[in-house]
């Protein structure tokens, strides 16, 4: 127990390594500067895209990597940010001027088609940008908390916490597309135009709000950063590893639980909103099963307790599936599981670990003159960054 509270307390690395600032150097100058140079504008509103995935990647390395909390239903979150940006947009796409040939003008299209009359009293907050900014994040983490404080403090965790989640992701889907006069049903909101006067369908508002989520993920990641170095971060680890030696030197396992579950939605719901605004329109098929396990995917592939292995991971996920979707469509979803079975099987700590184990020491050794060897596998439980 004292051993345990002295690995807790005390904290003498420094916030980040100079390895660390190297990576993140790296991936800031990827994105913010390389991929803008060489791609084209389509190619570079796909990144963008990939980019807004990598935030509930960050939230599942905190979530999944260090507390050892296991979500499949990230796209539940992901979902919620998208759609509360989503129904600002639309209300304002949906002035009177603007809708004045429907049978009641100023309210979305799909409502007026499912003869709902007046505006329903939960889209009204999102009449309000300020508001509606506050609400991306706030009704996500809302709804994780209630959740999380529900599962956590009945000690409900492991599997059966997973397959609650994919529950809740499949719930979610089908009030969405069952409550078509209200959410849009199976086509989401579309026809999103403008924010806040600023219109967004235009090749330079998407090529400003690449830049937009750039800065915002590496926000992020030194967000997450922060907790992974401090002290809670430490906690998280050793509930990880030995939840009830924690629970018994005197912490609330559950709160610590629920803190970290909250800070991965509220990843993902930002990850949702600048999906909304770099891509147009919010769905139903974004919050269910598949593409929260895709999410997972993303994580393990790049590394699940490797915050910058995270978004490489993404990146690279996603780049292969446009590309492999586009020769050939049929074979995507085999290729897709094949790289989850080799995640598990051949390299558990995915790019991050090979990185650390394998090429990270060969190239500090010739730099030392010395010849390559195999750097030492990664112990059980140690990040790799």
């Amino acid at each position: 127990m004292q051993s345990l509270s002295k690995a807790v307390t005390v904290n003498d690395n420094p916030f980040m390594k100079p390895v660390e600032w190297v990576s993140l150097a790296l991936l800031a100058g990827v994105i913010l500067v390389v991929l803008p140079l060489v791609l084209d504008g389509f190619r570079l509103n796909l990144v963008g895209k990939y980019l807004t995935y990598a935030f509930v990647a960050l939230g599942l390395v905190i979530c999944w990597g260090y507390a050892g909390i296991l979500s499949l239903g990230q796209g539940v979150f992901f979902g919620l940010g998208g759609y509360c940006m989503a129904m600002y947009l639309k209300l304002e796409a949906s002035s009177v001027e603007n809708t004045k040939i429907q049978s009641t003008p100023g309210i979305p299209d799909f409502m007026d088609w499912n003869q709902i009359t007046e505006l329903p009293w939960f889209w009204h907050p999102f009449q309000s940008l300020p508001l509606t900014l506050l609400l991306v994040v706030a009704v996500p983490v809302a709804f994780a908390f209630l959740i999380s404080v529900a599962m956590f403090k009945r000690r409900v965790g492991g599997t059966y916490f997973a397959i609650i989640t994919q529950a809740i992701a499949a719930i979610l889907t089908i009030l969405i597309v069952g409550q078509q006069g209200y959410t849009g049903g199976i086509n989401g909101i579309t026809d999103l135009r403008t924010l806040h006067g600023w219109d967004i369908r235009q090749d330079s508002a998407k090529f400003v709000l690449y830049f937009v989520n750039g800065g915002l993920l590496i926000g992020c990641i030194l967000m997450a950063q922060y907790v992974k170095k401090s002290k809670l971060g430490r906690i998280l680890v050793a509930m990880r590893e030995k939840e009830d030696r924690v629970r018994f030197s005197g912490y609330s396992v559950a709160g610590f639980k629920v803190f970290a579950y909250c800070l991965a939605a509220a990843f993902a719901a930002i990850g949702g909103a600048m999906f909304t605004l770099q891509v147009g329109f919010m769905s139903p098929s974004f919050v269910g099963i598949v593409p929260s396990v895709e999410m997972v995917i993303y994580t393990a592939v790049g590394g699940r307790l490797s915050l910058f292995g995270a978004v490489w991971g993404t990146l690279l996920v996603n780049w292969a599936k446009t590309s492999f979707s586009e020769s050939f469509p049929d074979l995507w979803l085999f290729g897709l599981g094949g790289l989850f079975i080799a995640v598990v099987l051949i390299f558990p700590n995915g790019l991050a670990g090979i990185w650390r184990e394998h090429i990270e020491p060969r190239l500090f050794r010739k730099a030392k003159g010395l010849a390559p060897v195999a750097g030492p596998a990664l112990p059980h439980g140690t990040p790799a960054e």
